[in-house]
């Protein structure tokens, strides 16, 4: 966005001297690139991670967008039936403490030899002093009276160096590195503050190394059962510094599977890499990022989560009566679908063309409000599309994608939103803002698989501690809906 100038003198007078319309030809002109220029910076102050896909972290302290959710009208807390969490009374306490009574509290008369007649009880949860305890694993050795041979015991599977780590201790370190991203100093001194002993941060990196090849057949199903299912899934990507340079980690994950990877760039290129998206075979749920609508074989479904905040946007700043009535349409019909699914499977079809009425109706107003601009003569020399107003191109994407956005009405399977991926993809972002950068391509590869493993064990209600240990004993947990299809390795 190069700088704007005035016209100089002598154009100012040439055009006097042309006469009246010549005089207001400049005017238009000139001050008509003005105020396309100050619509645009205005449009972009007005941004927001509420109406637009900027990141809420670009919101700054000042601003306080408005929420897409609507109030539910339940007070706040724990609903009537909800079971809670609170502490209770158990029957059968680790440790008991006896308090005695020596004198009346009243008299001081000595009561030691008087009988109990009951207790007050009171119980307090909390862990014993945490040390980490060292095993001596002892192998016989003996010799053969009859061949004169010498056998040894067997050490346990793992049991495999004269000084070693057990699988528990090294699943914590996983587990604060990799689930909770602490850095690998901050790791160390974690250990040191818990237990009394000093780990260092090679120990960490060669601990999460070794459970990244552990769960790599696991990581590997994920991939292929995503590339074979013909159920939707979610696709999104994020930016991220690797090396010093902007690369970025994609997505593809279902309510039970998740599955990262990390690649130098965001779009074809990527998407051919990775592999799953150019030939998948279920409802691709996304936001209208252009590289995944090239593929015309992909059956497609559109974000509106990102349509709401865009319809947001144009009512905020542009006050188009077409986008609070698209806004309304498209979360009735998000209401319809959700009280229709338990017990069916699609909407009446007197319904689905209701909704299509009134969505063709607010399109077509959305298009008398938007018409099309006449184009500039002589027409400017660039190249890619010519340039619309904001509420024209998201009109013009409601009219052609209106099989993508509506996909959540017509295959109840299909999701109203991305808000699987990203989800999933917040771990990414509060990873980077934690640790920051990765210092190399192979602690991304590593993060990428470790986090594939976890979040796909805490969908299938795993605990994340016992899965690494699983991982780090040789047997990765393995998720039950890939057991069917796929086979791990001997």
């Amino acid at each position: 966005m190069g700088p704007l100038q005035l016209p100089g003198e002598s154009e100012i007078r040439i055009a006097y001297k042309q006469g009246e319309e010549a005089v207001i030809k400049l005017f238009y002109e000139t001050f008509g690139k003005f105020a396309e220029r100050i619509q645009k910076l205005e449009d972009q102050i007005a941004k927001n991670s509420e109406n637009s896909s900027k990141p809420p972290s670009s919101d700054g302290l000042k601003k306080k967008p408005k929420s897409l959710r609507h109030r539910s009208g339940k007070k706040s807390g724990g609903q009537p039936g909800h079971p809670g969490s609170t502490l209770k009374i158990v029957e059968q306490p680790d440790h008991i403490e006896t308090h005695r009574v020596k004198y009346c509290q009243y008299c001081q008369t000595n009561l030691e030899e008087v009988e109990t007649k009951g207790y007050e009880k009171r119980q307090v949860y909390d862990v014993p002093p945490t040390k980490i305890e060292v095993t001596e694993h002892r192998a016989e050795i003996k010799d053969c009276p009859v061949c004169l041979q010498t056998t040894r015991g067997e050490f346990p599977r793992g049991v495999d160096r004269p000084v070693q780590y057990g699988e528990r201790i090294k699943a914590q370190m996983v587990y604060f590195n990799q689930q909770h991203y602490v850095p690998l100093e901050r790791t160390a001194e974690i250990f040191e503050d818990l237990y009394g002993h000093s780990v260092s941060e090679g120990t960490i990196v060669a601990t999460c190394n070794e459970v990244a090849r552990q769960v790599e057949p696991i990581y590997q199903a994920v991939k292929k059962e995503l590339a074979d299912t013909e159920d939707p899934a979610c696709f999104d990507e994020t930016g991220g510094r690797i090396e010093g340079k902007l690369w970025w980690l994609h997505v593809v994950c279902t309510a039970f599977l998740t599955y990262y990877v990390a690649h130098p760039k965001r779009g074809r290129k990527a998407l051919e890499a990775i592999g799953i998206f150019p030939n998948f075979k279920g409802t691709a749920i996304h936001d209208s990022y252009r590289s995944y609508l090239q593929y015309e074989n992909v059956k497609h479904a559109l974000c509106n989560a990102h349509h709401l905040r865009d319809l947001i946007f144009i009512q905020e700043q542009y006050q188009q009566n077409w986008a609070f009535d698209m806004e309304k349409l498209l979360l009735e019909i998000k209401e319809a679908v959700a009280k229709a699914r338990p017990e069916h499977s699609c909407l009446p079809q007197a319904q689905i063309a209701a909704f299509e009425e009134r969505y063709d109706a607010i399109v077509t107003a959305g298009l008398i409000a938007n018409p099309l601009l006449e184009p500039a003569s002589p027409p400017p020399k660039k190249r890619g599309r010519v340039k619309q107003h904001p509420a024209k191109n998201l009109v013009d994407h409601f009219q052609i994608r209106k099989r993508e956005t509506l996909a959540f009405m017509y295959d109840f399977k299909v999701q109203f939103d991305n808000n699987q991926a990203e989800r999933d993809l917040r771990m990414v972002k509060l990873k980077q803002k934690v640790s920051g950068c990765f210092r190399a391509e192979d602690g991304a590869y590593v993060f990428c698989q470790i986090r594939s493993y976890i979040s796909t064990a805490r969908k299938n209600g795993q605990r994340v501690l016992d899965v690494l240990q699983l991982a780090l004993t040789g047997s990765p947990y393995f998720p039950p809906s890939l057991q069917p299809r796929t086979i791990l390795p001997a």
